[in-house]
């Protein structure tokens, strides 16, 4: 079961789930994305071995590794969304952290503004110092 949700989360980037599958989901998935950061024949055979699923560690040392590389670890976020209708049980969305565009884009322009524009003194402060 965590090998084809590793296999979804690698294809989709994000996936909803319950709570307690994506914290195991978690716990499976970040050693693979740890071992695809030196790509060498030897780690690929080992995340294919758990992972089962030849075109999942293609994409995973291809596109997720070389986005993920410089991070040092906590390469995936669970965010709750609730609890579902039918038997009350909590979900949750585990995703790719440096996949969210939203996340990254907001970062970003919380970043610029605060560097580009200190706080100016008004007209009326300036004249009253004079």
């Amino acid at each position: 079961m965590l090998a084809n949700m590793a296999s979804s989360l690698i294809e989709h980037k994000r996936i909803n789930s319950t709570l307690t599958k994506a914290k195991a989901l978690k716990v499976f998935i970040e050693p693979l994305i740890t071992k695809s950061k030196t790509d060498n024949v030897h780690n690929r055979r080992l995340c294919f071995s758990r992972l089962r699923n030849k075109i999942a560690v293609t994409e995973l040392f291809d596109e997720v590794a070389k986005k993920i590389g410089d991070r040092p670890g906590g390469y995936t976020r669970i965010i709750k969304l609730g609890n579902r209708m039918g038997d009350n049980a909590s979900m949750a969305m585990i995703e790719f952290v440096d996949y969210n565009e939203i996340y990254s884009q907001n970062n970003k322009t919380k970043k610029a503004s605060k560097e580009k524009s200190p706080k100016e003194k008004s007209p009326k402060e300036e004249s009253s110092k004079k």
